[in-house]
């Protein structure tokens, strides 16, 4: 898979490609006086009406962009080098994506790709971010924290002086397959260019910059391409679904398959960057295979959904809960674990296809515990597990 997130040289402008706080998205800010400057900001609220009947009959692409496209920004970063030209020319590294705006204090979501580079846990931050307006205008803007496992960024730019369209978040539960989606955002430094499509698919699983997966990530069909990394990918009303972030593509370009970070995990990424700098997901520490009703009968699990337990990593959370792992077998094309646990509900919440325990998992912050309903040769237990930090990166499967 190409993710947008792979950068060239600037000069080429880039050749290749969990419930938050209303803080982060609130877009209550009104018109006045900025407290630090003195100076007159201008708020413009984008208003979302939620209806399911309007969401049904279409997208109106030109009402949508004349409403939107405002709060959508540019957002060019400088990495290393010692060009003095903002894209790099006399020999920096520069990369250029889109962003959008949360309220009218002057705080912008993008991708954490489009501001950093490298692997963690080794990523650096670009050394300049400047935020391009639909208007021309560009300002400085500083990292108030990026998330690498959801691959989402927080800046923050002085809104003294500036017109601002904070974009309104929606949730990730409003969302249908085959509803009309808007990508708006800067593919191949084409500032605020518009895209229309399609929910393809509500249940897909993209990498994350880390190597673990972003689950729940929303397909779409709406042409997505380099520089639309994080922008924000619309529903017809004007809520933000999710933040565009990768294509799958034979050709480098953008071929109808596009990935957008879903908007919950925007939202938890947000808040917590915004309060903390950083975000911690918790971590159970095993490798499974979601269930599905072949492989229930197979292992005679009394069960509709879970996620049968393969390798247990050493010293994990999992391995001190004493759960139990099953060792690999043919099955179906697929290896199956066999003889293991199977676990259907971590707090009570059923584990599903859509929803795996790696999701649930997900939401949740180290040092969280946990329940989980497990069942074992049969028979249904509680385990109560509290969970590690997510490492930098998977550890290496098991031999």
């Amino acid at each position: 898979m190409n993710a947008l997130r792979n950068r060239t040289a600037a000069a080429a402008l880039l050749a290749a490609l969990a419930v938050g706080v209303a803080a982060c998205n609130s877009g209550d800010d009104e018109g006045g006086e900025d407290e630090s400057s003195g100076k007159a900001k201008e708020v413009r609220t984008v208003e979302v009406v939620q209806s399911k009947g309007a969401r049904q009959s279409g997208l109106d692409a030109s009402g949508l962009y004349d409403r939107i496209s405002p709060g959508v920004v540019t957002i060019l970063s400088i990495f290393g080098g010692g060009g003095a030209s903002l894209l790099g020319e006399e020999g920096g590294e520069g990369g250029q994506g889109s962003g959008f705006v949360l309220d009218g204090q002057g705080y912008i979501a993008t991708n954490a790709h489009v501001v950093t580079s490298g692997d963690p846990p080794d990523r650096e931050r670009a050394k300049e971010v400047y935020v391009e307006f639909s208007d021309g205008n560009r300002v400085k803007a500083k990292i108030v924290g990026e998330d690498p496992n959801a691959d989402v960024a927080l800046l923050k730019i002085d809104p003294a002086g500036l017109s601002l369209t904070p974009l309104k978040l929606g949730r990730s539960r409003d969302i249908d397959v085959g509803e009309p989606v808007a990508a708006i955002g800067s593919p191949f430094g084409e500032r605020q260019s518009l895209s229309i499509g399609v929910i393809s698919a509500i249940d897909r699983a993209i990498e994350s910059l880390t190597q673990f997966q972003i689950g729940n990530s929303i397909q779409t069909d709406a042409a997505i391409n380099p520089g639309n990394s994080g922008g924000p990918l619309l529903s017809a009303q004007g809520a933000v679904l999710g933040i565009n972030s990768q294509i799958k593509s034979t050709s480098g370009g953008g071929e109808g398959v596009g990935f957008a970070i879903p908007v919950d995990t925007v939202r938890r990424s947000l808040t917590e960057l915004r309060e903390n700098g950083r975000v911690d997901y918790g971590y159970l520490g095993v490798e499974s295979v979601t269930l599905w009703p072949q492989a229930a009968e197979r292992l005679n699990v009394d069960a509709d959904s879970g996620a049968v337990l393969g390798d247990i990593q050493p010293g994990s959370p999992a391995e001190e809960a004493d759960l139990k792992g099953g060792r690999p077998q043919e099955f179906q094309g697929d290896k199956l674990p066999v003889g293991g646990d199977v676990i259907v509900a971590v707090d009570g919440r059923r584990l599903t296809r859509r929803d795996d325990l790696a999701d649930l998992v997900s939401t949740h912050s180290a040092g969280d515990k946990v329940e989980l309903e497990v069942i074992r040769d049969g028979d249904k237990r509680t385990v109560d597990v509290t969970l590690g930090k997510r490492p930098d990166s998977p550890p290496d499967p098991q031999p």
